[in-house]
């Protein structure tokens, strides 16, 4: 039975153009109303093609091999896959085109999605960040809580079957997919699963649950955080061992999502948290590191241009008082009144000391709520009465002028 368990299903569908490979002579050119252009991939179950129909869209189309289509239980095997991939609603998946369970070699197509797979991503460019990972964990756990509403369980969700499309990831290859509460084992000589990314219960051949998806996306998160699975490397009996009871290596997760990580690979599918919840918790993670990542200064950077926490934005008066002060204006400034910082004010040393219209008929300039007033001419002092002195001077200098002015006059009559 260990032995049946061990053949990987490693059929994949990458949108990389690179990753694609000529049609041999063996392969068809035509399938339905599509044409054929390039291989995809190649696995226990068949061949995927790229192809397009008449009006240039483009799909992935899967052929089954044709040994395969003379086995009647996998032809069931093959519709159920189909099935799954009918029931299942949302943009979490590669939509179901087209299909033909009756031909003589069945097939179906579904949306051609372009991008690398997480495994390609990642095995090129290194580990992902931590709110890239919480986004991408995000996004495919709300995909997998459609699944699940769907009656379906994926069994099979590791990097290479998830495609990282420029609108978001998107789970693909259904091929060993069941209804929930069936068992792992089949009878046809395929795998239920990739090792390192298989759960406990599928390893003994027990009931699969949506809680075995979740413990194979708990893995793959971990992949895609330290390009390695949780359970290492070895053959395939060394790594369903390991799975079943050994506990996870997650050194080199992020510290934001290790606990999470870790509560998904718990061996009791009851202990994991289920897909909704996961769901809601990446989100906020996703959200917490992207808005650390945002602001990339030095915290004492930041400190000397954010403004200190409880401090109220200035208003338009605030701010005509600061140009008052730079330039020595002498528009009035409002003046607290009652006890210091208190929340009323009102002017006062724009008033006449002697207008009677005012709260009290003394002047008011001595002091305003217990405190000096503040003066608001440029020269920093209230508006005084005329000094005598200087009343005098011009009016000297105005009686000499006009003095002089009438001898003029007198003077130019005279000749």
């Amino acid at each position: 039975m260990v032995r049946k368990l061990c053949h990987v299903n490693r059929t994949t569908v990458s949108g990389v153009d690179m990753a694609m490979m000529r049609l041999r002579r063996e392969d068809p050119r035509v399938v339905g109303s599509f044409r054929l252009h390039r291989r995809l991939g190649a696995g226990g179950m068949g061949v995927v093609y790229l192809g397009s129909d008449r009006r240039g869209q483009r799909v992935a189309l899967k052929v089954i091999r044709p040994d395969l289509a003379e086995d009647q239980e996998f032809r069931s095997r093959f519709a159920r896959e189909v099935s799954a991939a009918r029931r299942i609603r949302g943009g979490c998946t590669a939509r179901l085109v087209a299909a033909d369970l009756e031909a003589e070699r069945p097939w179906f197509a579904t949306q051609y999605v372009p991008g690398p797979s997480l495994h390609d991503k990642v095995a090129e460019e290194g580990p992902l960040t931590a709110s890239q990972i919480a986004a991408v964990g995000a996004a495919l756990s709300e995909g997998l809580v459609a699944v699940h509403e769907a009656g379906v369980v994926h069994r099979d969700l590791k990097p290479s079957n998830i495609l990282l499309s420029p609108k978001g990831p998107r789970i693909i290859d259904f091929g060993i997919a069941w209804a929930t509460g069936a068992s792992t084992l089949t009878h046809v000589g395929t795998a239920v699963g990739s090792p390192g990314f298989l759960a406990p219960e599928q390893v003994r051949g027990a009931a699969v649950t949506p809680a075995t998806d979740v413990f194979a996306l708990g893995a793959t998160l971990a992949y895609a955080a330290t390009a390695d699975s949780p359970f290492g490397h070895g053959s395939s009996e060394v790594m369903l061992y390991r799975v079943v009871h050994e506990e996870p290596h997650l050194q080199g997760v992020p510290d934001a999502l290790a606990p999470l990580v870790r509560a998904c690979l718990a061996k009791d599918p009851e202990e994991r948290p289920s897909t909704l919840q996961l769901s809601m918790r990446l989100k906020e993670i996703a959200a917490r590191e992207a808005q650390g990542l945002s602001d990339g200064r030095p915290p004492a950077q930041r400190a000397r241009t954010e403004r200190p926490t409880g401090r109220l934005p200035e208003g338009p008066d605030h701010a005509e008082q600061r140009a008052e002060r730079r330039t020595g204006g002498s528009a009035p400034r409002a003046v607290q009144g009652g006890a210091p910082g208190g929340p009323h004010s009102r002017p006062s040393s724009s008033r006449n000391p002697r207008n009677p219209g005012g709260p009290s008929s003394r002047p008011t300039a001595g002091r305003t709520g217990g405190r000096p007033a503040p003066r608001t001419t440029g020269t920093g002092r209230r508006p005084s009465r005329p000094d005598p002195r200087l009343m005098r001077q011009r009016l000297i200098v105005f009686i000499v002028v006009t003095l002089i002015v009438a001898l003029g006059i007198a003077a130019a009559q005279k000749l």
